[in-house]
């Protein structure tokens, strides 16, 4: 999922505290089995406490979806076939996961066989229960979803950019693929998939497989996945959409009147591509193809293979926010072809995949714009441990109990970056990347967990560059809260006159309108904002608004932090441009640190509410749900 760019207003702290992790006992257990339960011997490691699914008996391993898409009635209907693999023998019960689906009936070889649908979990939807014959090797279950199932959204003309026609897109991760398709929804379980899909003859239906730029628009579209995937990364989207290529094995999805500024705006995603291929090893995804969604998609980006979802928001006009596109290019390796075998291990995921951005985004606009990121990067990571809990700071986090969207925070990200970063400073660059191209390589198409790393890791860096690794310090980076002491830190010399500019004008020495801004990228911008103090005067806020236009400014992720500061300070000028904002944005990353600020005082959350209120019918669900406990 979406890398971030660090957008959150710190409010003083210091960057330097980042490197020091809270007074915690060390592990001393090196073995990767009792480091990841010694805090809680009841969990299972290779269980995953998110699914009803039982791969273990029984493993879905392929599915055939034949789907109506029905517009007037917000629902998806059709046919699900189910082939699986029957891992134990006499294994006689399938069982699949479900959120609100309606399911019609089960059938085998063209009859009906029993089947029970369970009460439903607040967190993890219905186990739905197969009872399959002897001998079968597929079950057909006929379904529909629910109007408001948690993964799809229905978009009116009206929320679209065209204003004609209507728009559905698809967000499985992490546990909705069971609100649009039953199935196995659990990262372990890995499938291929094919699929026709009918829609009004008007519109185009691409899906997270092979879509093929010249398709005729004819409303029934036919799609294939060869390769194994979690159910997670399963997604459809259907609306006005035309095509652009970027390149050779590039281009992008979008509504006509987005598409140049979008294809502009990501025109070195094939330079990515190529860059990455060579570093980390092949890419084994045919195309990498881009879909620019509407404003109300809930996340930066989702790492759909060949297909990513975007969102909008970061079309800047300068460039200045792809290292998403870099991240989302980069989970084509670290995430779709080896991926996190449980929620718990989503670092694997996402750390090495923030990583890989940092590398791509060096390789592509060089390492003065790498060490802004990463700077950014580590003041974001600083303030969440700040924020959260001990228990999760941990990568390898206890989520038993919880939604797994819980889960993600600049934790799995930044810190497990932070981590893979020290890998490669202690064993050096050319090392470390010949380890994650053999990493790649060996669990290609596989889940893993924690512990299978862990263990990789044992025998192959730790193994060859012992003295340069302790195996008990990577126990402290994955099992205990914080950062360790003495872990890389973030310096960029860019930054140094953005800090002297922000001192001089604090301490009353120099006057906003005479900062020089002018060659100023987004970066900067957020570097000078997001480290104001906690409290600025209203004269103080008007001086910045008036020098810089900041409550007009065009880039969404500056945007966010200046309205963030014009909460905190309740400056009100810039509350028109907020509600217009909360409004018109669904981004999950940037509405909720302001829904979240506003309802800290009775006058905001009556503002909140107000346009919490009028935002909600276009809200994806996700975003309706992280948020709505502001309002109340």
């Amino acid at each position: 999922m979406e890398f971030k760019i660090a957008s959150v207003v710190l409010l003083g702290l210091s960057l330097t505290a980042c490197g020091k992790a809270p007074e915690q006992s060390k592990t001393t257990e090196t073995q990767p089995q009792s480091a990841s339960t010694a805090s809680n011997p009841a969990m299972e490691v290779s269980k995953d406490y998110h699914s009803f699914a039982n791969p273990e008996q029984i493993k879905v391993t392929h599915l055939d979806l034949d789907l109506d898409v029905d517009f007037s009635q917000h629902i998806i209907s059709g046919d699900a076939t189910i082939q699986f693999q029957r891992i134990e023998p006499n294994a006689s019960t399938l069982i699949l996961d479900t959120r609100d689906l309606s399911i019609e009936r089960v059938t085998a070889m063209g009859q009906d066989i029993p089947f029970t649908l369970a009460d439903a979990d607040p967190h993890l939807g219905a186990a739905l229960s197969i009872e399959v014959p002897a001998k079968v090797e597929a079950v057909t279950v006929s379904y529909h979803t629910s109007p408001q199932a948690s993964g799809v959204q229905w978009l009116t003309p009206e929320q679209t950019a065209g204003k004609q026609q209507p728009f559905l897109f698809t967000q499985a991760q992490a546990i909705h693929a069971r609100s649009f398709i039953p199935l196995q929804d659990s990262p372990q379980v890995r499938v291929t998939y094919q699929a026709t899909v009918r829609t009004p003859a008007e519109l185009l239906a691409v899906m997270s497989a092979s879509n093929d730029p010249a398709t005729e628009r004819d409303g029934e579209y036919h799609f294939s996945m060869p390769q194994p995937i979690p159910s997670y990364l399963i997604a459809l989207a259907v609306g006005d959409l035309a095509f652009k290529p970027m390149g050779e094995r590039t281009g992008v999805y979008a509504e006509p009147s987005m598409l140049e500024a979008a294809a502009k705006e990501f025109e070195d995603t094939e330079a990515m591509l190529n860059v990455t291929e060579k570093k980390f090893g092949k890419y084994r995804w045919d195309r990498y193809d881009l879909l620019i969604l509407p404003p109300s998609f809930p996340f930066g980006g989702m790492e759909n293979p060949r297909l990513s979802f975007i969102t909008p928001t970061v079309i800047a006009g300068d460039k200045s926010l792809v290292s998403l596109i870099a991240h989302e290019l980069a989970h084509s390796w670290s995430g779709n072809t080896v991926t996190n075998a449980t929620w718990r291990d989503l670092w694997l995921n996402e750390g090495f995949t923030t990583y890989l951005t940092y590398r791509i985004m060096e390789m592509i606009y060089g390492p003065e714009r790498e060490q802004m990121e990463f700077v950014l990067g580590q003041q974001s990571l600083q303030a969440d441990i700040a924020s959260l809990p001990a228990a999760d700071q941990m990568l390898a986090i206890d989520l038993r109990g919880r939604d797994p969207d819980d889960v993600f925070s600049d934790i799995p990200y930044e810190k497990g970056a932070l981590f893979a970063r020290e890998l490669e400073q202690k064993v050096g660059r050319d090392a470390f990347d010949k380890f994650l191209m053999g990493y790649f390589e060996h669990f290609a198409f596989q889940s893993i967990t924690t512990d299978q790393f862990i263990a990789y890791l044992n025998d192959t860096l730790l193994k060859e560059h012992a003295e340069k690794l302790d195996a008990q310090r990577i126990q402290q980076w994955i099992f205990e809260p914080g950062v360790p002491e003495g872990a890389p830190m973030a310096h960029s010399d860019a930054f140094t006159k953005v800090d002297a500019a922000r001192d001089n004008w604090l301490a009353g020495e120099l006057k906003a309108e005479q900062i020089d801004t002018a060659n100023w990228n987004t970066h900067q911008w957020l570097h000078f904002l997001n480290n104001m103090p906690e409290s600025l005067s209203q004269a103080q806020m008007t001086e910045l608004d008036n020098a810089f236009a900041l409550t007009q400014v065009g880039n969404n992720e500056i945007a966010h932090s200046w309205l963030l500061m014009s909460v905190n300070n309740w400056y009100e000028p810039a509350f028109s441009r907020l509600h217009d904002y909360l409004v018109h944005i669904g981004r999950n990353k940037l509405v909720k640190p302001l829904y979240q600020a506003l309802s800290k005082t009775e006058k905001g959350k009556a503002f909140a509410k107000q346009a919490f209120t009028e935002a909600k019918p276009g809200y994806h669900p996700l975003t309706v749900k992280a948020n709505e406990g502001y309002v109340e």
